[in-house]
C-alpha cells in the first residue's frame, strides 16, 4: 500500500489553497483511510486463519512424532506377550467353535 494505491496525490496535499480542494482532500484522505481499515481487516482475518493452521500443524507433528516413538521405543517383551495372548484368544476361538458345531451335530444325531 502506498499513497498512490489509495488514491492520494501528494501533490494536492501540499497545494490545498481553497475550501473546495481541502475538501476534496478530505474526502481522499478518509476514503483512504477506508480503505487502510479494510485492508487491516483482512489480514487480521488472514493472520487468524494461518495461526489456526499452524496450530493444526503442530498438533499433527505432535501426534506423529508419539506415534514414532511408539513404534521405535517399543518393549519387545511387552509386545510378545501380547502377541501371545492374542494367538491364545484366536486358538480358544476356533475351539469353542469347532465344539459348538460337534454338539450341533449330536443333537441333531439325537433327534433322527
Amino acid at each position: 500500500m502506498n499513497s498512490t494505491n489509495l488514491g492520494i496525490d501528494v501533490q494536492n496535499l501540499t497545494t490545498a489553497d481553497s475550501d473546495a480542494s481541502l475538501d476534496a482532500v478530505l474526502t481522499k484522505l478518509g476514503d483512504a483511510l477506508g480503505t487502510l481499515r479494510s485492508q487491516s481487516s483482512s489480514f487480521g482475518s488472514n493472520l487468524s486463519q494461518v495461526q489456526n493452521r499452524q496450530d493444526f500443524t503442530k498438533s499433527m507433528i505432535n501426534t506423529l512424532q508419539t506415534g514414532a516413538a511408539n513404534l521405535t521405543l517399543a518393549d519387545m517383551n511387552q509386545e510378545a506377550a501380547n502377541l501371545l495372548a492374542l494367538q491364545t484368544r484366536q486358538s480358544l476361538s476356533s475351539s469353542s467353535l469347532s465344539l459348538a458345531s460337534q454338539a450341533d451335530q449330536s443333537v441333531l444325531q439325537l433327534i433322527r
